[in-house]
């Protein structure tokens, strides 16, 4: 055997790679002193590019499918080595295998809250975090823009700048929407792909696409949701005066055993005897009755939202959509939505605002 029949063989001549990793974009083929035999085999998978670098030039990118690397199917680095059909020795070049199928369940979230003009709640401070998934589209660009000469690259490398391109994007968006924070549960999927068409042009940047992006939560302070779940509690009370009279009732059940009864008894007669004293004339009597308290506060009005032609309206008031049933333009069958409410439901299944239709007289029969 001749020496330049044992170099030869020496080299590799079949140059693939098989991923068992859940997050690697792009992997180095290693071989000593990068040197690749002319006439190797190269074979490209499905979801994988081979990127060619050749003395820091990106030389050819091949596709899924069976290549031999030769002049015929690489003219560009064939122009940089000067080959002929006959050169045989191997060339010191880099391949590079990029993955291109989709990296899912990637995290984002926003960092500091977003605040944003509500049009019930005025400004807000709103947070937000949800999932996307990525992909390589264009190889070149991506090891041109991102990788560089990383031998193993990982999408944790390059997602945290897309997600600061995410959360600029869903910034403005959320602040420019104009959608009530009461109405974004409902409007989530919308968002997504308003933020999605506005950040697709950046991320292409990189070579990247985000071909699924989700919006899980729009969420506002600790605080102001404890505010919000005090509105709503006064709102599902109803009358104030009975609410505090069943929950004063409710305290001394409460006490438990003989000495609540005891104590329940002596309260009893305790106010007997004061009701007693108050009737009677002198400093303690009716000429001199301490002052009335003032009454309870009036109950808040419910305020609802009206749901037509895929947009919400609102919020009004009962007077309001009694009138708007007055001139036709609320009716029986109008969704509406308020505060307490697990979604979108008919106006005449609301006992407050069935009422608003009694005076009118219901639609003709069909045919008449």
């Amino acid at each position: 055997m001749g020496i330049l029949d044992f170099l030869t063989g020496e080299f590799i001549d079949v140059i693939h790679w098989v991923d068992d990793t859940r997050d690697t974009m792009v992997w180095r083929f290693e071989r000593e002193g990068h040197a690749i035999k002319y006439g190797a085999k190269l074979t490209v998978r499905e979801g994988q590019t081979a990127v060619f670098v050749h003395e820091g030039q990106l030389a050819d990118v091949f596709g899924p499918g069976l290549y031999m690397l030769e002049t015929n199917n690489m003219p560009l680095l064939t122009t940089l080595q000067h080959w002929d059909h006959g050169f045989k020795s191997p060339f010191k070049s880099e391949i590079y295998f990029v993955n291109t199928t989709r990296f899912n369940d990637l995290k984002w979230g926003t960092k500091n809250p977003i605040i944003c003009r509500d049009p019930e709640f005025g400004p807000v401070r709103l947070r937000a975090f949800g999932t996307y998934s990525m992909r390589v589209t264009d190889a070149a660009r991506f090891m041109r823009e991102i990788v560089g000469t990383d031998g193993e690259f990982t999408s944790d490398e390059v997602s945290f700048q897309v997600r600061n391109v995410i959360v600029q994007e869903l910034s403005r968006v959320l602040a420019s929407s104009g959608i009530p924070v009461l109405d974004m549960a409902a409007n989530t999927a919308d968002l997504a792909k308003l933020v999605n068409t506005a950040i697709a042009p950046k991320i292409a940047e990189y070579g990247l696409e985000l071909p699924e992006f989700y919006i899980e939560n729009v969420s506002l302070p600790e605080e102001v949701e404890k505010v919000l779940d005090k509105r709503t509690s006064v709102g599902l009370a109803g009358d104030l005066s009975k609410y505090t009279q069943f929950a004063a009732a409710e305290a001394l059940g409460n006490a438990g055993g003989a000495g609540g009864a005891m104590g329940a008894a002596v309260g009893a007669g305790m106010g007997m005897a004061m009701g007693a004293q108050m009737a009677q004339p002198g400093p303690w009597g009716a000429a001199a009755a301490a002052p009335m308290a003032p009454p309870p506060p009036p109950p808040m009005e419910t305020v609802w939202h009206i749901a037509e032609a895929g947009a919400t309206k609102g919020p009004y008031g009962r007077g309001h959509l009694g009138r708007m049933a007055a001139d036709g333009s609320f009716t029986r069958s109008t969704l509406v939505w308020s505060p307490g409410y697990a979604g979108w439901v008919a106006a005449d299944t609301v006992p407050e605002l069935a009422q608003l239709f009694t005076i009118l007289p219901p639609p003709p029969p069909p045919g008449v």
